[in-house]
């Protein structure tokens, strides 16, 4: 089966950890070891957040004031490089080199009509306060936003289209590599076909629905969208929270999930059923082998009863 599979940001950051290059190796390591026995048993084309690692480079770029700070969209790039050579060397460990891989730089289509270029929502960076925050949007001509009890810088998050190396994604999946892409959900980029050229925008896309985007693009079977989760609730957090199953796209436009949290990845399992002729399924990294038996995760289908776990 050709697999599209996501990692979480959380897989290569842990929360409240300093991102250095040592935890960032150490994270990876433990977060592809479970990726093994898919990469060696089905066609795998892997995806990665990003956010942490953006946010570090930022700040990075702030501090050197000789030069103006670069835009978003080649610091997302240069986050491809550097998860893609840390990613891809453990991922090649896990599997003793008994496959090859390909990283490839992905740029993800994007309206430049997109009414999220309107209203930037996406935070990103560190916090500050409401002063400190008004002053950098001030020098760097910045969008910013509260974000609880502090301020954020916030950029556009627009709905990605189409991924532009999906061609060359799926031609090299076939040929039997890991492909290592989409990082971040992809560099944002807008194409003037009529003057045949195309450029960068400073805008962060949802990198699960860029997978899903990615998985109806190369005509995968499985969308796989791995979290900390084990599957996804109803009445999470509550005496009488379920995990689903087995649901299909229509049952789970029913529920309601949170934005910040599981929200966008059945939004991305939906569409990408609703679009494609595969499964998605939203389950626990740590739990792989638990998933690929069946007896974890939570399965988006096109048809079929609504299930839970006993």
């Amino acid at each position: 089966m050709k697999i599209v599979a996501a990692l979480g940001g959380n897989a290569l950051s842990r929360r409240g950890e300093a991102i250095t290059a040592q935890n960032l190796r150490k994270n990876v390591r433990e977060a592809v070891t479970p990726l093994a026995r898919l990469a060696l048993e089905h066609q795998l084309v892997l995806t990665h957040g990003n956010g942490p690692q953006v946010g570090l480079l930022a700040l990075q770029n702030l501090a050197y004031g000789e030069v103006a700070a670069y835009p978003l969209d080649i610091l997302g790039a240069e986050t491809q490089g550097m998860l893609g050579y840390v990613v891809g060397q453990e991922l090649m460990n896990a599997v003793k080199l008994k496959k090859e891989m390909a990283t490839i730089l992905t740029t993800t289509a994007v309206s430049a009509d997109d009414p999220a270029f309107q209203n930037p929502t996406k935070f990103v960076g560190p916090v500050y306060p409401e002063a400190e925050a008004r002053a950098l949007a001030e020098k760097y001509g910045w969008d910013i936003a509260q974000d609880g009890d502090w301020w954020r810088r916030v950029v556009p998050s627009p709905e990605p289209m189409h991924i532009r190396q999906a061609d060359t994604i799926s031609m090299l999946s076939d040929t039997g590599l890991i492909v290592l892409c989409v990082g971040g959900g992809g560099v944002p980029v807008i194409a003037d076909y009529e003057k045949g050229t195309m450029r960068g925008v400073e805008a962060v896309i949802d990198k699960d629905l860029a997978s899903g985007v990615l998985a109806r693009d190369v005509g995968a079977d499985v969308l796989l969208l791995l979290t900390d989760a084990d599957a996804v609730y109803l009445d999470w957090g509550t005496p009488e929270q379920r995990a689903i199953k087995r649901a299909t796209v229509d049952q789970l436009a029913g529920f309601g999930f949170a934005a910040g949290s599981m929200g966008p990845k059945v939004d991305a399992a939906r569409r990408f059923v609703s679009e494609g002729s595969g499964e998605a399924i939203i389950g626990s990294l740590a739990r792989l082998d638990d998933i690929l038996d069946g007896t974890s995760g939570t399965r988006i289908v096109a048809e079929g009863e609504l299930e839970f776990y006993s």
